[in-house]
């Protein structure tokens, strides 16, 4: 269970930095743009229908490595004097809640691409189909559900006082 739970984490650390890179790759495609516009007078065609579809992929992408490491909300001011049981029941109940939230959303961003699949609906200039945001998005929304499953036997090992399946607190490293 713990090799399978630290393989998964590796992913989701893995599928992050893919949004990383797809952010950094989106940033050095805005300013190429602008400096085509100064130096050219014109923009590359459809650089903002091209943001608009990616940024919304990157910002799913990221969601599951904020989830596997506590990352989505943080109250310290609160949680600093509980226990460590206390804090753990609390992280348990969060990682709950996030499997509903995440299987909520993987259901209605299928039923959206299934939608957007059947009527379709495509960006202007480059004629993008729409719906092909979504299956990278879904991928991330199971990843979400896959931190949160992890959160979950986490925080019930934290909780009987033993230690986590993978050490969660590593934020500082990406890739083991």
């Amino acid at each position: 269970m713990a090799s399978a739970a630290r393989a998964l984490a590796a992913l989701i650390r893995w599928w992050a930095l893919g949004g990383g890179f797809l952010m950094s790759a989106i940033a050095v495609m805005t300013a190429l743009s602008a400096l085509s516009n100064i130096a050219f007078g014109a923009p590359f065609p459809a650089d903002y229908e091209l943001v608009k579809h990616l940024v919304a992929i990157v910002i799913f992408m990221f969601l599951p490595y904020c989830q596997l490491v506590g990352a989505n909300v943080s109250v310290d001011i609160f949680t600093e004097q509980m226990s460590e049981a206390k804090k753990a029941a609390m992280a348990l109940f969060s990682a709950i809640f996030a499997i509903a939230f995440a299987l909520l959303l993987l259901r209605q961003m299928f039923l959206g691409m299934v939608s957007y699949m059947q009527y379709v609906e495509v960006t202007p200039v480059l004629k993008l189909p729409l719906w092909t945001a979504f299956p990278p998005i879904l991928v991330s929304l199971f990843l979400l559900f896959v931190a949160a499953v992890i959160n979950v036997f986490d925080g019930l090992a934290r909780m009987r006082g033993r230690p986590a399946l993978i050490d969660t607190r590593a934020t500082s490293t990406m890739i083991e």
